[in-house]
């Protein structure tokens, strides 16, 4: 039985009766019967059972002649298996159903979910990266993932180590959505126990893969669609080449989703991903409001300018002691990999009118190295 790319512009509606139900999950859970075989069956026989039915002269047409489709106490082990992780198990058409997954090629049939089925009608905005993430990437990923919260936005992320779990934990309190490579009742990677078991109470974890089913490699990429579909947009924090945060980032691309990337240092393998997406025309995204630009969502209220310092036509009035003092302590929050002159100040706690003299020193000095966007980083 091969796997025939059929549009699913018009989808089934939802089951109405239990039988129905029963019989579309049995069909979706035969050996080769994969989503486009699903939604291209559907189409052909109208009714799951019909379509079930017809399974084993489908496969005697092409040549498999001892093909058995999915027993029934196996759907209804996993049924049970669902009620008892208290998931629901939702179908595509239905109310509760995220309308940005039809834009998807091939859509999941079904979702099985637990926690608030209501987050998935709110504007969500995605947020992936590493896995091995550095302290300055969870820390953006935290900042970005908190403000947006605060903005309204439900964060969808895939429950990995790293930013995933850094997103999730910051947008808690305001909405996130995890997205599971394999069932929703499993926990992966441990580490995550705590926050797995958080979503599921004040958020949402869902999932297209059967209750029980420990995820593999090939889960993850078909997983990342999901994420990309669910968000207006998808923002990568620290991303290798070859990253799976890339697969997401190109699933969103396919689906006209508005894709920015934290820039990172070259030097840095973590930042190459994120930097080739900057390069190929991606939103560069330092702030919350660098993200809102590209939902076309209301701006963020932000404070009024600080006034700008008067011209003087010499140096600060600090002493000796007391420059080289704000310089070290300047230096001592900067690296390789840039960080905004915002945050900066944020972090060194000092005034503006303190700061922006030090690091006009510092930069003609070559010390620090002054890019595009603001972004200030020590010379290497």
């Amino acid at each position: 039985m091969t796997e025939d790319i059929v549009s699913s512009t018009h989808p089934p509606l939802p089951p109405t009766t239990e039988d129905e139900r029963l019989y579309r999950l049995r069909l979706l859970r035969s050996r080769r019967v994969g989503i486009a075989t699903y939604y291209r069956l559907m189409a052909e026989h109208k009714t799951a059972r019909a379509a079930f039915e017809a399974l084993p002269e489908i496969a005697r047409q092409a040549g498999i002649n001892d093909y058995t489709p999915c027993p029934e106490p196996v759907a209804l082990a996993e049924l049970r298996s669902g009620r008892d992780a208290g998931a629901r198990l939702i179908w595509r058409g239905s109310p509760e159903w995220p309308i940005g997954l039809d834009d998807l090629s091939d859509p999941p049939p079904m979702l099985w979910c637990v926690g608030d089925l209501a987050l998935m009608q709110r504007p969500a905005i995605a947020m992936v990266g590493a896995r091995s993430a550095s302290s300055l990437g969870l820390r953006m990923a935290r900042k970005l993932a908190s403000d947006l919260s605060e903005q309204g936005f439900v964060i969808v992320s895939g429950l990995a180590r790293g930013i995933d779990a850094a997103a999730h934990t910051a947008s808690l309190q305001g909405g996130t959505i995890a997205v599971l490579a394999g069932g929703v009742d499993i926990i992966y990677p441990a580490e995550n126990t705590q926050i797995f078991n958080d979503i599921g109470q004040k958020g949402l974890r869902l999932s297209e893969q059967p209750i029980g089913l420990q995820p593999q490699a090939r889960h993850f990429p078909v997983r990342n669609r999901i994420i990309a579909g669910l968000a207006r947009s998808v923002i990568i924090i620290e991303a290798a080449l070859k990253s799976g945060s890339l697969i997401t980032a190109d699933a969103a691309l396919s689906l006209g989703r508005e894709v920015g990337a934290v820039p990172g240092h070259p030097f840095d393998g973590r930042a190459g991903g994120c930097n080739a997406l900057l390069r190929d025309g991606a939103t560069l995204i330092r702030t919350a409001e660098d993200v809102l630009s590209i939902v076309q969502a209301p701006p963020v209220s932000a404070p009024p300018p600080a006034p700008k310092p008067a011209r003087s036509t010499g140096l600060p009035q600090r002493g000796f002691q007391e420059t080289a003092a704000l310089h070290q302590q300047i230096l001592s929050c900067l690296g390789p990999s840039p960080v905004p002159e915002d945050q900066l100040t944020r972090d060194l706690g000092l005034p503006t009118h303190l700061i922006a003299p030090a690091l006009v020193e510092l930069e003609l000095d070559g010390q620090i190295l002054r890019q595009a966007g603001g972004l200030l980083a020590l010379c290497v």
